[in-house]
């Protein structure tokens, strides 16, 4: 197991990861992501007409390995 930590990015700034989450191999980090960015999601949106919610992950020295978003954009279509 390798232990990865992911860092979110939202509206409230960035969230740095000092904990991380063991996971079996590097195969399992996208539903982790995924996970991650859909309970952000489902507490924050719609926090406005634009909200962009991302994760990057690090490995277990620090390096960023991967980046995932998650981009709500809303478009009033009855301009006043």
């Amino acid at each position: 197991m390798a232990r990865y930590f992911f860092d979110l990015h939202n509206g409230e700034g960035p969230t740095r990861d000092e904990h991380g989450t063991e996971l079996r191999s590097r195969a399992d980090i996208p539903k982790e992501v995924t996970r991650i960015l859909l309970d952000v999601a489902r507490d924050e949106l719609p926090a406005g007409d634009r909200t962009i919610i991302a994760v990057t992950v690090r490995d277990e020295s620090g390096d960023p390995i991967t980046v995932a978003s998650l981009v709500f954009n809303n478009e009033w279509l009855d301009v006043f």
